[in-house]
């Protein structure tokens, strides 16, 4: 999670009306074009596309340039050979209740001349504000991942989940059903227009992630695994500090200190106003919620606000926000709150990965503390899996040690999985 909350909104945010007809490679490459059925009829399969936009072509010297010039710390490319293209694409998906319903992303391909390409899915960490990501955002930090891989040669799928970017509602967070939906449909997408250009998604892909989006990784990678789309592979997932263990390692850190205490604040709130939403935790928030904050923290963590509003807006400890029923719920989890952390804790306990898997954590992650990935590590080994923890030292970016873990993992990923 970044609390800075800055944000850089690219010109205008278009959503082309669906129309009928193919995407023709110069309408891509001007503006917003959508997709439909036969005879105009909407299409409401998962993964079909509602618009796209091309936002941004760079040369190699333009791409590298903008990852060395993060102000909040410098981004290796070491790895830039290529331009880049991006695109801003909305795509038909359905919600935790099966659904029709539509979500974003961001693309980026390569300007390297090849038709074929190996594909990196990322998934983003924690944003509290919806357009903090990267189908929106033209922050580096927001953008990085995309740049540093495609100018390596991949092409590049970046889901915003259902509710940040374009999409209509509130963030399901840490709900990886439906961020496996997203990752899933948004690798489908470009099918529709990708031929037109000259591109084509490989059948191996990539599977990396960050924070929030470490737990996201590992979903598609199972789901992929299982059959989900004979179209896709698995590759060599990669997820980067995750709170794998929520219930046992994350929540407790959390709640007695070893994480930052502003981070706990924010956390254990979105623990349980989104749980809430799927599992049912309270009736009413001054059940878990201190006042003040029991009439304000469901509309703060509702997507509109910054990262600098909520950070101003809550306490700085966790004994401030919660009741003493909203911290035993948390401590010990019963009901609702039980069953959401056994779905979100099963990425690194109820399945047995087949392609070789590497976690990635920074030493002393003040936000995602390393018994998370050690436990991650020791679920796979019971199963027979051998994970390596990869060690990235103590990266730092804006004076977090957790952000800086994007930072240095997205440039340890790339070197080890370059085309």
């Amino acid at each position: 999670m970044k609390r800075t909350g800055k944000l850089m909104v690219l010109s205008s945010v278009t959503v082309a009306p669906v129309v009928s007809g193919s995407v023709s490679a110069g309408a891509v490459g001007a503006g917003a074009v959508g997709t439909a059925s036969a005879h105009g009829a909407p299409d409401t399969a998962r993964g079909r596309l509602v618009s796209v936009v091309h936002l941004r072509t760079l040369s190699a010297r333009e791409v590298a340039a903008e990852l060395r010039g993060d102000e909040d710390g410098a981004w290796d490319a070491g790895a830039v050979r290529y331009g880049v293209d991006t695109y801003r694409v909305v795509y038909r998906t359905v919600d935790p209740k099966g659904r029709p319903t539509t979500a974003s992303g961001l693309l980026a391909f390569p300007r390297n001349g090849e038709r074929r390409l190996r594909t990196v899915s990322f998934t983003h960490g924690t944003e509290l504000f919806k357009e903090d990501v990267a189908s929106v955002s033209s922050e580096v930090w927001s953008q990085a991942p995309a740049l540093t891989y495609a100018s390596a040669g991949f092409a590049v799928v970046l889901p915003d989940y259902l509710g940040p970017g374009l999409g209509p509602g509130r963030q399901q967070w840490m709900d990886v059903p439906s961020e496996t939906t997203t990752a899933l449909d948004l690798l489908r997408a470009p099918d529709s227009y990708a031929p037109t250009i000259g591109r084509q998604l490989g059948r191996d892909v990539f599977i990396t992630g960050f924070s929030q989006g470490a737990s996201a990784a590992l979903g598609p990678a199972r789901a992929l695994q299982e059959g989900a789309d004979p179209r896709f592979r698995a590759a060599a997932p990669a997820p980067v500090s995750g709170a794998y263990a929520f219930r046992d390692v994350a929540l407790p850190a959390l709640l007695d200190g070893r994480a930052d205490p502003k981070d706990g604040v924010i956390y254990t709130a979105l623990a349980l106003v989104s749980f809430n939403r799927l599992h049912h935790v309270y009736d009413n928030p001054g059940e878990v919620f201190r006042a003040p904050y029991s009439r304000t923290i469901e509309g703060l963590l509702d997507g509109t606000h910054t990262g600098q509003e909520v950070m101003a807006r809550t306490p700085d400890t966790v004994d401030e926000l919660l009741t003493a029923h909203g911290r035993a719920l948390l401590a010990h989890p019963t009901g609702g709150p039980a069953a959401a952390l056994r779905v979100t804790d099963g990425v690194c306990t109820d399945w047995t990965p087949q392609a070789p898997v590497r976690l990635y954590c920074a030493e002393g992650d003040e936000q995602a503390v390393n018994g998370n990935s050690e436990h991650c590590q020791a679920s796979f080994r019971a199963r027979g899996v051998e994970a390596p923890l990869v060690d990235l030292g103590t990266p730092d970016y804006g004076g977090s040690r957790h952000l800086g873990s994007q930072r240095a993992a997205t440039t340890a990923v790339v070197a080890g999985s370059r085309p």
